[in-house]
């Protein structure tokens, strides 16, 4: 039997056999580890911001009724960062500075994160990112379990390149995430034979969307590279009554399936690279999304969002009991070069803190998102390093 099939399998167990903790439970009375979570419940992303606490709520519930960690119970203390970068800082030092946390999870926006790391930096506190994004952040305080570009770009354009076509649109909204992305994007573009035939940024304001529409046809681009979360999603429903989704093809960057619903089964085969699928048929992943529906409903959507936050936990768990105490520098320590065990594999922590995982090509069909090409382990290449202590 192959290693991967050993560990999917490691994970299969762990997580069929955490709820029966009646007699393993973390040690009563014992004072709890605290951990701290800077995610959106409102401000515009508040979707994403659930779909972290659906992950975080599951890794607690499994750590406690296993033991704990070193006989202790873990604890989430959330705050609400209202996808505003000063409500993010304000959030990260009140939960380092009074609550006592030992490390936090969040944000999900680089704008809120290039607020919270700083904060991470000078407080001396573990930050476990779970988000996809434009990578070029090496801290000894910064965790990354999300992708970074070579993992999502580096696999969708091959990919769109040479199964629908040369020419590219960039649509995006006018914020850090997608200006940077789009910067990598071109000259990956470029050597693969591709031309940019247009580019564009949204306000947030737009409503109607058919003077872009008309845009991006006039282009006639084959592919139109898309980074339009949030207040720009209405973009593809009014694309698709247009037209233009005959003829171009969507390559969606961070798509997944909570954000399915806006299109009402609009953008069917659109294209994305991610972390997890929820309608994986391995048995490791079902496992995992019926735990996750047993606990928050049948009808939960389960993106990749949950997968890599309950990741944040499984890492620090491993950390502090490799470390053997609760302590933000001997973690952090302990953290580097772990590898942990998750729904879609082995997930390695790096040297540079970037997270190794397995990756997947998906696609839009009904109301899902569907695996087209299992893409195996991808290393991360995180465009900084790591200073030395």
């Amino acid at each position: 039997m192959e290693l991967r099939s050993i560990k999917r399998m490691t994970f299969a167990l762990l997580v069929c056999c955490a709820g029966l903790g009646a007699t393993t439970g973390a040690g009563v009375g014992a004072e709890p580890i605290r951990i701290g979570a800077v995610l959106p419940f409102s401000g515009g992303v508040e979707l994403y911001g659930q779909q972290a606490k659906l992950g975080l709520d599951l890794a607690v519930k499994d750590i406690n009724a296993a033991g704990g960690i070193l006989g202790r119970p873990v604890e989430v203390i959330y705050a609400d960062d209202k996808t505003r970068p000063e409500s993010a800082a304000a959030a990260m030092h009140a939960l380092i500075e009074n609550d006592g946390v030992v490390a936090v999870v969040g944000p999900i926006t680089s704008r809120n994160l290039n607020a919270v790391a700083p904060v991470a930096e000078s407080l001396k506190t573990p930050l476990l990112y779970a988000t996809n994004f434009e990578g070029g952040k090496c801290s000894r305080y910064l965790f990354s379990f999300g992708t970074v570009p070579n993992q999502e770009l580096g696999q969708l354009l091959p990919y769109m390149n040479q199964t629908f076509g040369k020419s590219y649109f960039l649509l995006g909204a006018d914020r850090v995430w997608p200006h940077q992305m789009f910067d990598i994007a071109r000259p990956l573009i470029e050597k693969l034979g591709g031309k940019v035939v247009g580019t564009q940024f949204t306000l947030g304001t737009e409503t109607d969307f058919t003077p872009l529409i008309a845009q991006v046809a006039a282009a006639k681009a084959k592919v139109l590279l898309f980074a339009l979360k949030g207040d720009g999603m209405d973009f593809i429903r009014q694309a698709d009554d247009h037209g233009l989704l005959k003829d171009t093809t969507v390559a969606f960057l961070g798509l997944s399936e909570v954000d399915l619903g806006i299109f009402r089964g609009k953008g069917q085969d659109m294209f994305t690279v991610v972390p997890s699928v929820a309608t994986s048929d391995e048995p490791s992943v079902k496992a995992f999304v019926a735990k996750v529906r047993a606990d928050a409903g049948a009808d939960v959507v389960v993106s990749n969002y949950v997968m890599t936050h309950y990741n944040t936990l499984v890492a620090l768990k491993a950390a502090i009991e490799k470390a053997g105490k609760v302590d933000k520098e001997a973690i952090i320590d302990a953290m580097a070069g772990l590898v942990i065990p998750s729904p879609t594999g082995p997930v390695t922590i790096g040297r540079d803190h970037y997270a190794t995982m397995n990756m997947f090509i998906a696609k839009t069909r009904g109301s899902d998102l569907v695996t087209v090409r299992a893409l195996g382990e991808i290393t991360p290449q995180p465009g900084c390093k790591l200073a030395d202590r």
